[in-house]
């Protein structure tokens, strides 16, 4: 129990170090509030690693702790609409076990920026905000392939690691 708690701990830290890494870097996607979400990489190793509910623990304290930290009310809102969404579908997906590391990272990836879309349309009181979602899809399959490659990296170099 302790080495799992210790566990948690470290991907906490990990988690909210690659989100203070992301506010640092400069480049834009493009496109306002697209990034590339760096801590998801954490989400997806731990989702692999742990038990799934851990994962959620984790993705939803490592929202909470970087909002405050970093972001604002409306950004931990926005945040945690597609944090819980994707990683649901995540969880289906590579339980499946029919999808890749990868393919479960993309389809995380666009299902975050569709639960925040909703979250949008529903703060704007307008479904216009939705003309956006084509350039959403997009971001989050690109984003997703590049964290799910770089976490299947990492799932291959740490396959001997139990958290127990």
């Amino acid at each position: 129990m302790k080495s799992r708690a210790a566990y948690f701990g470290v991907f906490t830290a990990l988690a909210l170090i690659l989100s203070y890494v992301e506010t640092l870097i400069p480049i834009q996607f493009g496109a306002p509030g697209i990034k590339l979400g760096l801590a998801n990489l954490v989400i997806v190793i731990m989702l692999y690693k742990t038990d799934r509910k851990e994962a959620l623990l984790l993705s939803v304290v490592r929202i909470l702790l970087a909002g405050f930290i970093f972001g604002s009310m409306f950004s931990i809102i926005y945040s945690l609409a597609g944090g819980i969404f994707s990683l649901f579908v995540m969880k289906f997906l590579a339980g499946s076990g029919r999808f890749g590391v990868a393919g479960v990272s993309m389809a995380g990836g666009v299902c975050h920026n569709i639960g925040q879309l909703i979250v949008a349309m529903i703060a704007v009181e307008t479904y216009q905000v939705g003309y956006y979602l084509p350039v959403l899809l997009i971001a989050g399959v690109l984003t997703g392939a590049v964290i799910g490659t770089a976490a299947g990296e990492v799932l291959k170099r740490i396959r001997s690691l139990e958290f127990q």
